[in-house]
C-alpha cells in the first residue's frame, strides 16, 4: 500500500492476510451473496488468525501497538475479497470494545480468555427502531431491583444478532442516562427476532434481538450508572476509521475490476481505455482511493495515539463512503449492460457500497459531526 510504512512484522500479517482474502474468501464472495448465510467457517478462520483479537491485550492476543491502523489495513484486505466477510472483524471490535476500555478487573478476568480463543462472536445492541444515529434516542430500559438489573428493550439492524453468543447492550438507567451491559444470548429472555434480508453485505448476519424482562446481574454492569453514552461515542471514534476500510476495499475491487475490463474491451476500435472518458473515470477513482486511505490512515493513528479524532474519524467514514458509492456506480457505467447482471462482480460490490453511507452514523451526521468539531475548534 503506497503512503504506509510499517514494521517488518506488520507487513507479513497483512500478507497473511491478503493471502487468505484471495485465495480463500474471493472465491466465495459470490456464493456468499447469492445464498445471504453467515459463513462460520471464514468467522473462525478469523480466529485462528487472530484477527478477532486484534484488541485485546497482548497478553490474550492482541497487538502490542498500532491496533486501530493494523485493524483498518486488515480490513480494508479482507473488504476487497468480500465485504460481508469484512463486516465480521468490524463487529466483533465494536461489540468488545465496551468491554475492553470499561469492564473492571473480575470481569476482565471472565471475558478477556473467552474472547481470546477467537470461537466466540459479538453482538453490539444499540439501535432501536426509532433510535439509529441518534443513540440519544434509546427507549429500552434498565430498572435496578436489589443486586440485579430488568432489561427490556427491542433491539434492531443487531450485526451478527443471530450468530453472537455474548452481547454488549447499551440501554436507559435513568431519564438522561445511558450505562451498557453484557448480556449472554443464552440468557431467559433473549430471543431473536426478524432476521433482514438486505440490498447488500448479504452474508452478514442482521437481525432484531428482543430483550423481555432479562436479569442481569450488577457484576454484568461495565463502568458506573451513565457511563454508557460516553462510551457508545469513544467507540465510533474506533469504528468509523474500520467503516472508511471497507469502504475502500470495495472501491479498490471495483476499480481492479474495471480496469481491467477496460484495457480488454474494445468498443468503436478501441480498448475502453482509450477513451478519455473511461480513462477519467479510472484515474479520478485511483486519486480519490488515495486520498481516502490517507484520511483512514490518519484517523486510525489519531486514535492509536488516544488523541481526540472525532473529526477525522467522521471524514475518513463520509469521504469513503461517497467515494465507495461513486466509484461502484462509475464500475457499473464502464461495464455498461453487463455490469447490471449477475455474471459479474460491480453490482454486488455496487450494493454492498451503499451501506457505507449508512451504518455507524449516516453520511450526513459525519458531516454534522465534521463541523461541530471545526465550531469547537474555534472556540
Amino acid at each position: 500500500m503506497t503512503m504506509i510504512e510499517l514494521e517488518e512484522d506488520q507487513r507479513m500479517i497483512l500478507q497473511s492476510v491478503e493471502k487468505i482474502s484471495k485465495e480463500r474468501i474471493a472465491p466465495l464472495a459470490a456464493e456468499i451473496d447469492r445464498e445471504g448465510v453467515f459463513r462460520w467457517d471464514i468467522a473462525r478462520l478469523f480466529g485462528e488468525m487472530g484477527l478477532l483479537q486484534i484488541f485485546l491485550p497482548p497478553s490474550y492476543g492482541g497487538l502490542e501497538e498500532d491496533k486501530t491502523l493494523m485493524f483498518c489495513l486488515c480490513v480494508e484486505e479482507v473488504a476487497k475479497a468480500c465485504a460481508s466477510s469484512a463486516l465480521t472483524l468490524i463487529i466483533q471490535a465494536v461489540g468488545s470494545y465496551p468491554i475492553i476500555v470499561a469492564a473492571n478487573q473480575s470481569q476482565r478476568d471472565r471475558f478477556f480468555p473467552r474472547l481470546a480463543k477467537g470461537e466466540e462472536l459479538l453482538g453490539y445492541l444499540v439501535t432501536e427502531p426509532y433510535a439509529g444515529s441518534d443513540v440519544a434516542g434509546i427507549k429500552g430500559t434498565a430498572r435496578k431491583k436489589g443486586d440485579e438489573y430488568i432489561l427490556n428493550s427491542r433491539k434492531c439492524f443487531a450485526t451478527n444478532g443471530g450468530v453472537a453468543s455474548l452481547y454488549t447492550v447499551l440501554v436507559k438507567t435513568g431519564e438522561k442516562e445511558f450505562t451498557f451491559f453484557i448480556v449472554e444470548r443464552d440468557q431467559e429472555g433473549v430471543s431473536i427476532g426478524k432476521t433482514e434480508d438486505k440490498l447488500g453485505f448479504r452474508g452478514s448476519n442482521t437481525t432484531e434481538v428482543i430483550l423481555e424482562d432479562v436479569r442481569v446481574h450488577e457484576d454484568n454492569r461495565l463502568g458506573e450508572e451513565g457511563e454508557g453514552f460516553l462510551i457508545a461515542m469513544k467507540d465510533f471514534d474506533m469504528s468509523r476509521p474500520g467503516i472508511a476500510a471497507i469502504a475502500l476495499g470495495i472501491a479498490e475491487a471495483a476499480l481492479d475490476i474495471s480496469l481491467k475490463y477496460a484495457c480488454e474491451r474494445e468498443t468503436f476500435g478501441l480498448p475502453l481505455i482509450k477513451h478519455q472518458a473511461i480513462s477519467f473515470m479510472l484515474a479520478d477513482a485511483a486519486t480519490e482511493i488515495e486520498a481516502g486511505r490517507g484520511l483512514m490512515v490518519e484517523a486510525a493513528k489519531q486514535h492509536d495515539r488516544n488523541t481526540p479524532n472525532a473529526k477525522i474519524a467522521s471524514m475518513a467514514k463520509c469521504f469513503c463512503g461517497d467515494i465507495a458509492m461513486k466509484i461502484t456506480t462509475d464500475a457499473v457505467q464502464i461495464f455498461g449492460g453487463y455490469g447490471y447482471t449477475k455474471d459479474y462482480p460491480v453490482e454486488r460490490l455496487f450494493r454492498d457500497a451503499k451501506l457505507t453511507q449508512i451504518f455507524e452514523g449516516t453520511n450526513q451526521v459525519q458531516r454534522m459531526v465534521i463541523a461541530r468539531e471545526m465550531i469547537e475548534e474555534m472556540g
